[in-house]
C-alpha cells in the first residue's frame, strides 16, 4: 500500500487519483496539469491510465510528445503507462490481467518518483476502487450542474436542499475508511466544480450550497475549477497545458486572453490542492529556472503548487 511522502515515508510516491463515476468531467484536462505542473516544479512523476477503453488520458499524454518531437519543444512528459483490456472470454481472467498490469505498473514507479497520478474510468469497477483506497489526494471533478451533483447527493426537488448520498460518495467514505484501518492514513478528497458558467445565477448558487453541505457530511473539501471556455479543448490535440508557454510557437496559434486567464485558474487550482512537494524537487526547479534566466528564456517554475 502507498502512503504519504508527507508523513515522513520517505522513498514512496504521493498518489493522486482523479476519481468520478460520471465521465465528460474532465477528469484527463485536470490529470494532465496536476502532472506537468508537478513536473514543472521539479518532482518526479509517473502518470497511469486506468481507462482501458477510453484511453483520454494516454491520447492527451500522447499528444504531447508528438507536438514536442514535431516542433522541437522541450515539454515536459511525465513516464506513462496504460491498462490494456483483457482479451479472452473469461470477465475473471481479464480483470485479473488488467489487475496485474497495474499492480506492475506501481510496483515499478512507486519508489523511484515522488508522485504517481492515476486517471480512474467513469464506471465502478475493482480497479477503480483500488485506486481509491490507494489515493493520498483524491481529486473528483463535477461539471457544475445538478446533474453532476447527483454522483454525490440527491437533492429535495422543491427546496434543493440535500436529502441523501449516492453510490459514488458513498463507495469513497468505504475506501477511506478502510484505508484508515489499515495503515491510519487519510486521504484528502477534493471536489472541484468544473466548466463553471462565468456568469452568475441561481442554479450554481444552489449547487454551490449543496456541496458546501455534503462536504460537512462527506468530509471533502469543495473548490473552484476550470471555466467553460474553447482553450482547454484546443490543448488536447497538442497535448499541451495552460502552465506551458504561450506564445505561437508552443500554442500553433497566437495567444488570446482566454489562454492567459485559464492559467490563472489552473493555477488557483492547484494551489488548492495543497501537494507535499519533495524539496529537493523545489531545488531542481529553481536551478533550473536560473539556468534559463541566463540565456533570457524565463521559465515559470516557482511554487505552481502550495505546499
Amino acid at each position: 500500500m502507498l502512503v504519504q511522502a508527507s508523513q515522513g515515508q520517505s522513498g514512496s510516491a504521493h498518489v493522486v487519483v482523479l476519481g468520478n463515476e460520471k465521465g465528460g468531467s474532465g477528469k484527463s484536462t485536470i490529470a494532465l496539469h496536476i502532472a506537468v505542473a508537478l513536473l514543472k516544479a521539479g518532482q518526479r512523476v509517473a502518470t497511469i491510465d486506468l481507462d482501458c477503453r477510453q484511453r483520454s488520458f494516454t491520447r492527451y499524454v500522447g499528444n504531447r510528445a508528438a507536438w514536442a518531437r514535431r516542433t522541437g519543444l522541450p515539454l515536459e512528459l511525465p513516464v506513462h503507462s496504460c491498462m490494456k483490456l483483457g482479451e479472452t472470454m473469461q470477465i475473471a481472467d481479464n480483470e485479473n490481467s488488467e489487475f496485474q498490469q497495474f499492480v506492475d505498473a506501481v510496483g515499478s514507479v512507486e519508489r523511484e518518483f515522488d508522485f504517481i497520478v492515476i486517471d480512474t474510468p467513469g464506471s465502478d469497477s475493482y480497479l477503480m476502487r483500488l485506486a481509491h483506497s490507494m489515493a493520498d489526494t483524491l481529486v473528483t471533478p463535477i461539471n457544475d450542474s445538478f446533474l453532476d451533483f447527483d454522483v454525490l447527493g440527491t437533492v429535495d426537488p422543491e427546496t434543493y436542499a440535500v436529502t441523501g448520498e449516492s453510490h459514488y460518495a458513498e463507495m469513497v467514505r468505504d475506501t477511506r475508511r478502510k484505508r484508515r484501518q489499515l495503515d491510519g492514513a487519510t486521504s484528502d478528497w477534493i471536489v472541484v466544480r468544473n466548466r463553471l458558467s462565468m456568469l452568475g445565477s441561481r442554479n450554481k448558487q444552489l449547487v454551490a450550497d449543496g456541496l458546501k453541505e455534503l462536504s460537512l457530511r462527506l468530509g471533502f473539501r469543495s473548490v473552484d475549477g476550470f471555466a467553460e471556455r474553447v482553450v482547454y479543448r484546443e490543448f488536447f490535440p497538442r497535448g499541451l497545458t495552460a502552465l506551458d508557454d504561450l506564445d505561437e510557437v508552443t500554442l500553433g496559434t497566437r495567444p488570446n486572453l482566454g489562454h492567459l486567464t485559464a492559467r490563472e485558474e489552473v493555477t488557483s487550482l492547484l494551489r488548492q490542492l495543497k501537494l507535499p512537494l519533495d524539496e529537493r524537487g523545489r531545488r531542481r526547479a529553481a536551478n533550473r529556472a536560473e539556468w534559463f534566466s541566463q540565456i533570457d528564456k524565463p521559465l515559470e517554475v516557482h511554487d505552481i503548487i502550495g505546499a
